[in-house]
């Protein structure tokens, strides 16, 4: 049962050749067997899975069953999730339950899935490897000694390891598509506003967005029509109408124009990593597609932007976690201010740290001017050039990253770090969607083509990165963690 996609599972539940209990039993037990190796779980919530699992499937005896009824999923734990902890990966929120489902959580439920538990992640979502967790580093399923990517590395590695069919997790400059490169698996970052962000928790608002994890393009999709649509509750939520991103999944690519970023395969860009992405593209030649050259003038601006825009909301969202409201609180206090010193110097982790001291700097009187305002000129700038190419091509490809998945600890440095995003931040400044899928190997590890497409041309992309999938097998791969028959 773990080694079937999502849409599996759904036609298997349907054609009753097991229950949503059973599928549900096993997939806890393989949590119970394999989770300790990868740590891609922080919580377990077996008893609200098996009881929401006999729900689905008294649905279904009734004849009252949807699509996604009955299908275990998992969610980051940056999600708010009444009565689960939800901890952002962080020690300042570790005895935080939510009193609320976020909508992407309401949606889900409403939709008949149900959830195993919350996956670990990067601290806040600060980072690309899961090892800025206060829970400790998620492994690759692939290589237990490299990184799963973050910071939805959970995420990520839980759907790769067979541990759940499908995952959500969260893209502020990649946070999904880099780890879903890593792993071997499908992550969408949809259109900033497709998904509301209501009961997620903040890192930089402007940025961040929710989005599906899993093995399949048609997966993605039918986890995105679930989650995607307006709410009023979020006032940065699009009051757009939501397709069914499954009805045009299976046109043809003939005539498709594939713009390639000249600024995507310079300098530090692995050759083999290179290679794969251009035999890659070689196949969509294949399907019916013509392929150009195209520019990105103001990429190089993309990570001094974001690392300017991004901590700066970071510093603002959280400063609400302060000791008196809810999270950490530190012990016998002398007064307020060593409250707030000693609650939010206990609570947070040393990267978050950083991006707060940076972003509340170049908020700060006499530097906002020349830090902020300038990284917002650059951003309008950024999305222009996407707008521009778009004009000639329907969609950009290229690699989601410049390596493969890199060992544990082999980025000490947070600006080498910061780099293995350079792929994927532009997007997010935009707000445009992009795509990762697998598309082959380097050095053992996978690699993922990120495929991107203009304001709400989800739908476009899902068809783009299912023809793909059709015509070749890397989603299949699994590693020998997943392999283990039931």
């Amino acid at each position: 049962m773990h080694d079937q996609t999502l849409t599996g599972l759904a036609a298997a539940l349907a054609a009753g050749e097991f229950s949503s209990r059973e599928l549900t039993e096993h997939l806890l037990a393989r949590i119970e067997r394999h989770d300790g190796a990868l740590n891609s779980f922080i919580t377990v919530t077996g008893e609200q899975a098996l009881a929401a699992a006999d729900a689905a499937d008294a649905a279904r005896a009734r004849g009252e069953a949807g699509p996604l009824t009955g299908l275990p999923l998992a969610l980051k734990d940056i999600f708010c999730t009444r009565g689960v902890k939800t901890s952002c990966g962080s020690k300042m929120l570790d005895n935080f339950d939510a009193p609320y489902d976020a909508t992407v959580v309401e949606k889900l439920a409403a939709a008949g899935t149900l959830s195993l538990g919350k996956t670990n992640m990067d601290e806040f979502a600060m980072g690309s490897s899961n090892e800025n967790s206060f829970y400790g580093a998620v492994k690759n399923p692939w290589d237990l000694g490299a990184v799963p990517g973050g910071s939805s590395g959970g995420s990520a590695a839980a759907v790769a390891a067979g541990l759940v069919p499908a995952a959500l997790g969260t893209d502020t400059g990649g946070s999904i598509r880099q780890p879903a490169a890593f792993c071997g698996i499908t992550g969408l970052k949809p259109t900033y506003g497709r998904v509301s962000r209501y009961g997620m928790i903040a890192y930089a608002s402007s940025l961040d967005q929710a989005g599906p994890m899993a093995r399949t393009a048609e997966d993605c999709a039918h986890l995105l029509g679930a989650i995607a649509g307006h709410d009023l509750r979020d006032s940065t939520s699009v009051a757009r109408g939501v397709p069914d991103y499954t009805e045009g999944l299976d046109a043809p690519l003939s005539g498709l124009k594939i713009g390639l970023p000249k600024e995507y395969f310079g300098d530090g860009l692995s050759a083999e990593v290179e290679s794969a992405v251009r035999e890659a593209i070689r196949v969509y030649e294949s399907l019916g597609a013509t392929v150009r050259e195209v520019s990105l003038p103001h990429t190089h601006y993309a990570i001094p932007a974001y690392y300017v825009i991004a901590p700066a909301e970071a510093s603002s969202n959280l400063s609400r976690f302060d000791g008196v409201r809810f999270g950490h609180r530190c012990e016998n206090p002398t007064d307020l201010i060593d409250l707030y010193k000693r609650s939010r110097g206990e609570g947070f982790g040393e990267e978050v740290k950083r991006r707060i001291l940076i972003g509340t700097h170049t908020l700060s009187e006499g530097f906002f001017d020349a830090y902020y305002k300038q990284a917002q000129k650059v951003r309008r700038l950024i999305r222009q050039d996407f707008l521009d190419a778009f004009e000639e091509v329907d969609v950009l490809m290229g690699p989601a990253s410049p390596t493969p998945a890199f060992d544990l600890g082999a980025n000490k440095d947070p600006v080498s770090m910061y780099l293995q995003d350079i792929y994927t931040i532009a997007v997010n400044l935009a707000g445009i969607p992009g795509i990762s899928v697998p598309a082959g190997f380097a050095g053992g590890r996978p690699v993922g083509l990120q495929i991107l497409g203009t304001h709400f041309a989800e739908a476009q992309l899902l068809n783009v990165a299912h023809q793909f999938q059709q015509a070749t097998d890397w989603h299949l791969r699994r590693p020998d963690l997943a392999e283990e028959t039931a």
